[in-house]
């Protein structure tokens, strides 16, 4: 069995994919700035308690590992000077140490932010890259060293996936999440009536497994993940209503009015959401997967509402663990900041 280092382990997607590959028997090593209390892992996983801007931190996590899996990031919701250093510094560190430790292969988890705002859909893997604040501006340059070495021969496969949610995802859906759990309607930017592709991360977790079993000439690429079946905001939104069981429903709102509203609350500090997220989410929002079915055999499990309500009920299994928390990563909620006032008319 192949020995494994997740940068990011003890995040949301660091976590689901720990426990995938302990399924799958491998050994696992978790190097991330944040503590690891999953009290399900601890014993089973070689703990690095480090920042990926510390090189001395990412050699010592590195020792003796075949697979890199980079998910390590600064989220949107970070400095721009913490963005900038951890997804660009951090990614060149985590890649020269590969070299010179003899690794296999590094997956990259980049993210479709790195399209931008496009003007068509589906966007495939070639299509232009656009960043949008430091996070999508980061996560280009980011892409950018793993082409460098792959020159340099290392195998760096690429993986773009959308939003990704499922067990332990928090963040900015707890705020949906605890609307629907507490009975409530739920405001959303626009029509509703635009596609956005959503993913499991246990489809996530697959599609890794993928590039890191499979020949490496034929995964030393770049490719798309996301959900096969998905559909509009408001059907996958109120599937999410229907299944908490309190007859509420989605209620559209016109998009530049709230978005008007809501860079004023961010400007104040009293919005629970960033530019990213308010302004994309009334416009189409989908990748092809064609490249990943048809190189690697990706075939995602969960569609978006399945992969929402799947989310949702593990919400609500572990509301007493959640309540009370709050930061700017995913693995915990958001605060709602001034949209908490606007629940009580819905």
């Amino acid at each position: 069995m192949a020995r494994y280092m997740i940068t990011g382990g003890a995040g949301f997607l660091g976590i689901n994919l720990i426990r995938y590959l302990l399924r799958k028997g491998h050994q696992v090593t978790s190097l991330d700035i944040a503590p690891f209390d999953y009290p399900d892992a601890i014993g089973k996983v070689s703990i690095h308690t480090g920042d990926i801007r510390d090189r001395a931190a990412v050699e010592r996590a590195m020792a003796r590992v075949d697979v890199v899996v980079h998910t390590a990031a600064a989220l949107p919701l970070y400095s721009k000077e913490d963005i900038l250093s951890t997804d660009i510094d951090g990614t060149r560190n985590v890649l020269d140490v590969a070299v010179q430790h003899g690794v296999q292969r590094v997956i990259h988890i980049s993210s479709t932010a790195v399209y931008g705002i496009p003007d068509h859909h589906p966007i495939y893997e070639d299509d232009k890259l656009s960043g949008v604040g430091p996070y999508g501006i980061a996560k280009i340059e980011a892409e950018q060293l793993c082409l460098e070495y792959r020159q340099k021969g290392l195998c760096v496969p690429i993986l773009r996936p959308k939003s990704f949610i499922g067990p332990e995802r928090l963040g900015v859906f707890a705020l949906f999440y605890d609307w629907a759990m507490t009975g409530h309607g739920f405001p959303i930017i626009g029509s509703g009536k635009n596609y956005y592709q959503y993913l499991d991360v246990d489809d996530l977790c697959d599609a890794i497994y993928l590039v890191a079993t499979l020949d490496k000439h034929r995964v030393n690429d770049t490719f798309n993940i996301g959900a096969k079946e998905y559909g509009t905001v408001a059907e996958d939104f109120q599937a999410v209503l229907d299944y908490a069981g309190y007859g509420k429903r989605v209620v559209p709102f016109p998009a530049m009015p709230m978005i008007l509203a809501l860079r004023v609350l961010e400007a104040m500090g009293l919005s629970p959401l960033y530019k990213w997220v308010y302004e994309t989410v009334s416009k189409d929002s989908f990748v092809s997967i064609e490249k990943a079915e048809q190189v690697l055999g990706y075939q995602p499990k969960y569609s978006n509402q399945q992969a929402l309500i799947r989310n949702y009920q593990w919400y609500v299994d572990h509301i007493d663990q959640i309540k009370g928390a709050s930061g700017i990563s995913h693995r915990v909620p958001w605060k709602q900041g001034a949209l908490r006032f606007a629940k009580a008319f819905f």
